[in-house]
């Protein structure tokens, strides 16, 4: 099982524009990111642990559509 430090909220606002879903699996740089097979973008749980909090998936969207929730102390 693979150590989770973060989770990656998705507002269901971001499913309704294919152009956002597509864009999150652009840019980000560990394929946190990927498409179901209707288009849905969603996360992929063991990548999670790779992420480096870039904020390049909350740049793509609006705000409040991406929240990346940090599940430990700093």
């Amino acid at each position: 099982m693979a150590a989770m430090f973060i989770r990656v909220d998705i507002a269901d606002s971001v499913q309704d524009d294919p152009a956002v879903c597509q864009q999150l699996v652009e840019v980000c740089p560990v394929d946190i990111f990927e498409l179901d097979d209707g288009g849905r973008v969603r996360t992929v749980e063991d990548n999670l642990d790779e992420c480096t909090l870039c904020d390049l998936c909350i740049d793509a969207t609006q705000p409040g559509q991406i929240d990346v929730v940090k599940l430990y102390r700093e």
